[in-house]
């Protein structure tokens, strides 16, 4: 079943670098307002954390780590009303990590981010029957 059709749009990406102690959730909800991106999604991502705030899978509450790790894979959809961002880390001994990132992730040494943004459409959150949740909603401008 296909719940929405489909939208097409050229990309343009943006390259950044969040420094040691920054707040991910904070900088990329100030470059998406400051950018005015109405439809973007993480391209890409490699760095370090000192602070990881998880929400998993089914589950109501964060939870926060504090220590050292990897940032395996980030990705998900940015708008300019919120966000969907799924993080894995993995640990020093190489234990893997992941969920819904949530506010609270710091930058250990450098975080690399490349972030690709749709300008013909837009993103945004409406409720879902199916889901019981406020899912994507593609819109062309």
């Amino acid at each position: 079943m296909i719940v929405s059709h489909h939208n097409a749009s050229t990309a343009r990406f943006y390259a950044l670098r969040l420094l040691p102690g920054q707040e991910v959730f904070s900088q990329l909800h100030a470059f998406v307002q400051q950018n005015q991106l109405r439809a973007a999604w993480i391209a890409g991502c490699t760095g370090s954390l000192a602070d990881v705030a998880l929400r998993y899978a089914g589950q109501e509450a964060t939870t926060s780590l504090t220590g050292t790790f990897e940032v395996i894979s980030l990705n998900g959809t940015l708008e300019l009303t919120g966000e969907h961002l799924h993080l894995a880390v993995s640990d020093p001994y190489g234990a893997m990590l992941g969920g819904h990132m949530m506010p609270g992730c710091t930058v250990r040494t450098t975080l690399e981010l490349v972030i690709g943004e749709l300008p013909a459409l837009t993103f945004s959150r409406q409720p879902c029957a199916i889901s019981g949740y406020d899912e994507l909603h593609i819109s062309s401008r």
